[in-house]
């Protein structure tokens, strides 16, 4: 979702650094904050709020930040609603953030593609979210067909692990969150890769 279909990084910027303000920490520079986010070497709790673990007054926070700012503060990129009615009359969705559900569903709905997804498994539903392949075996179990039938397009590291982990192919883009030198640059690339008319 983030990076890959909804350009969120000033929402998560400014939620994060509101969370840290209301614990008393500085805040970082939005930069930062959105290469972090794929960085899987760190550990984002400690990374953006100096604790071993994510805690619950930290979920407490960023749900109200974002609930109230997602609408104003986040958009589509540029071509992936019509990539998604593209997909959607040859394929079927379906959508494996790490965000909470309680944050996803309306910012889907805010965009207004919500309808596009048969199942949208979000991070606090699993164990453990991306890289482990939890969220997205849970997808692949739900539709009962081999994993040959999958792709994951995602724009970071954990989608590209996750992916493997799982055992399916994936496409990585780079209009987003992240910097890759072997990645799809536009939803145009992307449509060419999966086939799909413009």
């Amino acid at each position: 979702m983030d990076g890959t279909l909804v350009d969120s990084s000033e929402l998560l910027a400014n939620t994060i650094n509101y969370v840290r303000e209301k614990i008393d920490l500085a805040p970082l520079p939005q930069k930062r904050i959105i290469e972090a986010i794929n960085d899987t070497s760190l550990n984002p709790a400690m990374f953006f709020y100096e604790s071993e673990g994510f805690e619950e007054h930290h979920e407490l926070y960023f749900q109200e930040y974002y609930c109230q700012h997602h609408h104003t503060q986040s958009r589509l990129y540029d071509g992936v609603r019509e990539l998604l009615d593209a997909l959607a009359g040859t394929r079927r969705l379906s959508l494996a953030t790490n965000a909470f559900d309680v944050s996803t569903q309306p910012l889907l709905e805010a965009l207004g593609i919500e309808h596009y997804f048969d199942y949208i498994v979000c991070g606090n539903q699993v164990p453990k979210a991306k890289p482990h392949p939890l969220m997205l075996e849970k997808i692949i179990g739900a539709y009962g067909c081999g994993k040959e039938a999958f792709v994951m397009i995602g724009d970071g590291e954990r989608d590209i692990q996750a992916a493997e982990n799982a055992g399916i192919d994936a496409l990585l883009v780079q209009w987003g969150f992240s910097d890759h030198e072997e990645a799809l640059g536009s939803v145009e690339d992307l449509k060419k890769r999966l086939g799909v008319a413009s």
